[in-house]
């Protein structure tokens, strides 16, 4: 892993934030979900299965999150992204509308992942 790669520390940080954020605040899930948050200025950040194929299906969410000032981070695999989020199939990506209680910690965890963005 390069120096400019996230930590898999805030991988697994960023992770488990979202099992919280899913049971009191907001997520879209799947990439036109995503997207459409995006779009509106909903999405507060968003995560991205590194494994996803055909990569075009996501190749434009890196670049409309740092066109909209977003944070995104890419985690290992759609399946983890997927059960993290509390979905039974795995997940492409996913956005954080609302942080529900865990607001604090997503503000946390947004600034150590623009230090990579």
């Amino acid at each position: 892993m390069s120096s400019d790669a996230p930590s898999q520390d805030l991988i697994t940080d960023a992770l488990t934030l979202l099992e919280r954020i899913k049971d009191t605040g907001k997520i879209r899930r799947g990439t036109n979900e995503v997207t459409k948050a995006l779009e509106r200025g909903t999405a507060l950040m968003v995560f991205i299965g590194g494994d996803v194929s055909p990569p075009e299906i996501i190749r434009h969410l890196p670049l409309l999150a740092k066109e909209k000032d977003v944070a995104y981070l890419e985690v290992p695999s759609s399946e983890i992204l997927g059960k993290s989020a509390g979905l039974d199939v795995p997940s492409a990506s996913i956005a954080v509308a609302d942080a529900g209680s865990s607001e604090a910690e997503l503000r946390s965890i947004i600034e150590r992942v623009k230090q990579f963005n």
